[in-house]
């Protein structure tokens, strides 16, 4: 699954992608980014918990390593993308840790979370993340040497990772200081408080647009061995 956004997400951070790519939930439900398009020649796999267009392998990736390893025929990859699939996984730590199991040593892992958003049940929708989040859910993985962004789901409304996650300020006093709004701004948010207009907006503090966390990591070489 995913958006234009983490389309060209994906885009502008091709030249990282090499030799095999595995997706994480394929599933084309009529209004996907056809991901695969973005690679000609190379070896892709999809694969998802139910068939259709997309999938090449039906695989839970909750279920033990030793099943989906055998389902994959071994098989490790350069790189996974994984978007908009966690939050509807009922075990995102058992997800995460056989995703890093399938990745290859350096190997590269794209993924794409919802910080916030509606619920949007495929079939079930259980889990929202910070970006500190997926790095817990990814101890094995290294997000620190790549350009991680946030995205909303306007078409090309892309920014850095912060506090602030696109987060409209509507505290006049916090949001002046932080330069966030403006005189005039916090004008119309006083006269609207006052008239108690669109109180479901201007009644808060702050609001969050739909935001998603858009990351990549490079799988660090297990000194175990």
């Amino acid at each position: 699954m995913g958006d234009i956004n983490q389309l060209n997400f994906i885009k502008g951070n091709r030249s990282l992608v090499s030799a095999s790519v595995l997706e994480v939930g394929s599933k084309d439900y009529g209004n996907t980014p056809d991901f695969r398009s973005l690679f000609p020649g190379f070896e892709y796999i999809g694969i998802d918990m139910e068939e259709g267009k997309g999938v090449d392998l039906i695989v839970d990736l909750t279920d033990d390593f030793e099943l989906v390893n055998n389902k994959l025929a071994g098989k490790r990859f350069k790189t996974i993308i994984c978007f908009s699939v966690l939050e509807h996984c009922k075990n995102p730590f058992k997800m995460s840790q056989n995703i890093t199991n399938l990745l290859d040593e350096n190997g590269i892992l794209f993924i794409s979370v919802p910080f916030s958003w509606r619920i949007h049940s495929y079939p079930s929708d259980y889990w929202r993340f910070t970006p500190d989040g997926i790095k817990v859910l990814f101890p094995k993985i290294d997000f620190e040497s790549f350009d991680n962004n946030l995205s909303t789901c306007k078409t090309g409304e892309v920014g850095p990772i912060n506090n602030y996650m696109f987060r409209a300020e509507l505290d006049i006093s916090k949001g002046i200081k932080l330069k966030r709004i403006n005189y005039i701004e916090s004008k119309i948010i006083k006269f609207c408080r006052r008239l108690k207009i669109l109180p479901s907006i201007f009644s808060y503090p702050y609001l969050f647009p739909p935001v998603m966390v858009n990351m990549i990591g490079i799988k660090k070489k297990d000194k175990s061995n």
